[in-house]
């Protein structure tokens, strides 16, 4: 019999919402939390598997940044997109009291707070994409457009290929 998913917060806000989603186990390893492990687990495109970064701008203070695994944020773009001079990731310690999710298990959706949040162009390439259910081992599976509409983001070019 297979184990049963226990629902997270973002999965009961998008239930709420009534959008439609697949929440998606994978095998979590704790030494190699990046994207592309989490998109190995899942036998996915990479492009298809998107991570959730938080970032604090010399002048609006936090945002979200939703970008496909295999990239980096752009924070030059992502700062010029949210009306920020400057932008940096912020610190590891401050991600759980800042966001309520920790590292690796980072939603964009069920904040503590909403953030202004900005996706990376290419998710639209895709009929659907992966983010953090928010635990590690989890992912939600959805139309990028109805995430776009749930959290109110803006779609934008923050990110670029890590130079190898």
């Amino acid at each position: 019999m297979a184990k049963k998913i226990e629902k997270t917060n973002a999965a009961r806000l998008l239930d709420r919402a009534k959008i439609a989603y697949d929440l998606v186990p994978y095998t979590v390893d704790e030494d190699n939390l990046a994207a592309t492990h989490v998109a190995e687990e899942l036998g996915e495109d990479i492009a298809t598997v998107f991570k959730t970064l938080v970032l604090r701008g010399d002048r609006t203070g936090l945002f979200v940044c939703v970008i496909p695994g295999d990239m980096e944020v752009d924070l030059k773009a992502a700062a010029r997109i949210s009306a920020n001079k400057k932008a940096d990731l912020i610190p590891m310690k401050e991600l759980l009291p800042t966001t309520g999710y920790i590292r690796g298990g980072c939603s964009p959706i069920g904040m503590r707070k909403p953030f202004p949040t900005f996706i990376h162009a290419t998710c639209l390439d895709h009929d659907r994409i992966y983010i953090s259910a928010g635990v590690r081992g989890l992912q939600i599976a959805i139309a990028p457009n109805d995430l776009i509409a749930y959290v109110g983001a803006t779609v934008a070019d923050i990110a670029h290929h890590a130079e190898a």
